[in-house]
């Protein structure tokens, strides 16, 4: 069965390209629809945290004094990764800061990158929002704390990934949903979904 790497930054803003910066990362592995392995950590970057982002994630300028070098656990992070495929919650935001922290350090990040949030706007499209903390809350996933620590936020795309899994199987009758699978899906118009799955679904008798 494929291992996935869930992952989920926090960060001083929305753009590396403007000089924001990781203050957290936090990443599950998930195998067999168990998370079988987790890694967190706050970093400092250097960076000063702005007031507005401190009090959406709760993490304070002193608790980034305090953290480890950014250095050490990106590499902590890439390590853990290993050469698994990704999945994020609007995963075009994490895979900025993950190749912008490790390209920093000359560090490889050429990993593939599922979206949770362009997948479910493909198989939940009445959904009154695709944010994270929307659909967990319309599917009832597990929540495991305050939205916006990356660790919380990681645990509930993986939730979100296993639901979508599973209900993508259930409505096409696919018995393997991969990370492949998952990253062609979400490049499809969703007029051409029922027609891209079940194509898939006669190549797999």
């Amino acid at each position: 069965m494929q291992t996935v790497a869930v992952l989920d930054f926090e960060t001083t803003g929305l753009s590396p390209n403007m000089g924001d910066r990781a203050t957290e990362i936090a990443v599950i592995l998930l195998r067999d629809g168990q998370i079988v392995d987790r890694y967190q950590s706050l970093m400092n970057a250097g960076r000063r945290v702005p007031s507005d982002v401190v009090a959406l994630t709760g993490i304070t300028n002193d608790m980034i004094a305090a953290a480890p070098p950014v250095s050490k656990v990106m590499r902590e992070a890439a390590a853990f990764v290993g050469s698994h495929p990704v999945v994020a919650h609007n995963a075009g935001f994490d895979k900025r800061f993950w190749q912008s922290e490790l390209g920093l350090l000359g560090v490889p990040a050429e990993h593939a990158f599922a979206c949770t949030m362009l997948v479910s706007r493909r198989i939940y499209p009445h959904a009154q929002s695709h944010r994270l903390s929307t659909l967990a809350e319309m599917l009832r996933l597990p929540k495991s704390g305050r939205a916006h620590r990356a660790m919380v936020d990681a645990e509930m795309a993986g939730h979100l990934w296993l639901r979508l899994q599973q209900d993508i199987s259930k409505d096409y009758r696919l018995d393997r949903i991969d990370h492949a699978l998952m990253s062609r899906l979400q490049k499809t118009s969703k007029a051409k979904i029922a027609t891209f799955l079940g194509s898939i679904a006669v190549e797999r008798p």
